[in-house]
């Protein structure tokens, strides 16, 4: 299982504002008139281009997540047959590190028990599963959501079907503050250390590690800043590939 890494990279840039000249008609013979000057483009500039490379990533970080969950199994290969109810449990039952007795999440076990028939539902930590293909198999996969306590932190799960057997292919921990499905990607959005800022992690599926990887980091501008003002988002963002829209199936 992954846990989001313990240092995030801020990705903090200037955006460069491109402006337009627009032209108008004017006069009975047609002629254009400018709209005014604009600036020079300028090429980006190479620095220390003798910088010896780095030999090894900055920060320790699992991109890729696969695990066949045991114990679950799934009728017909639909995965909305699946109960999430047995999904965590297995995920709890796994990994004795992180939720037994003396595990970071440890209370989430206690909790899980609210889950089923008679349980208190408002103490249950399971959130709503949503069905998406995000594999590009053409088969629903699904995204299940469910809190980590006595933390502040949720985690995120992707799961899939692979020769009649349940596959997570994406786990991550983290301070959650809204999760999207958006054509294949699923991004989540997370709190910032700076007031008017938020995180926005994007992961995406890769065919070749099987798996949803991270694929997209952007810091943003979202609300009110120190002094007030309230600017519009601005992201600074690392490439990603592109998704393919699709319609979201709760």
């Amino acid at each position: 299982m992954s846990a989001r890494r313990p240092v995030r990279t801020a990705l903090v840039a200037a955006a460069v504002a491109l402006l337009w000249a627009t032209a108008a008609a004017c006069g009975d013979a047609g002629g254009l008139e400018g709209a005014g000057s604009t600036p020079t483009a300028i090429s980006p500039a190479k620095l220390w281009p003798d910088l010896r490379p780095a030999s090894s990533p900055a920060y320790p970080y699992d991109v890729a997540t696969r695990e066949t969950v045991k114990g679950v199994t799934v009728p017909s290969d639909d995965i909305r047959k699946v109960d999430p109810v047995d999904v965590v449990e297995a995920e709890i039952a796994a990994h004795p590190d992180d939720y037994g007795s003396k595990g970071a999440y440890h209370a989430t076990v206690d909790r899980m028990k609210e889950c089923g028939p008679g349980g208190n539902r408002a103490r249950c930590p399971l959130l709503k599963a949503y069905y998406r293909d995000l594999t590009g198999d053409g088969r629903d996969d699904m995204t299940l959501g469910f809190r980590l306590y006595p933390t502040n932190q949720t985690a995120v799960r992707v799961y899939t079907v692979e020769k009649h057997k349940l596959v997570q292919v994406l786990a991550d921990n983290d301070a959650i503050i809204g999760v999207e499905l958006a054509g294949r990607a699923l991004i989540e959005r997370s709190p910032a250390g700076i007031v008017g800022y938020e995180y926005r992690t994007t992961w995406t599926w890769d065919p070749d590690q099987r798996a949803m990887v991270f694929s997209r980091d952007e810091f943003l501008r979202t609300g009110k800043g120190p002094r007030g003002h309230t600017p519009s988002p601005s992201p600074s963002t690392t490439p990603s590939p592109s998704t393919t829209p699709s319609a979201s199936t709760p």
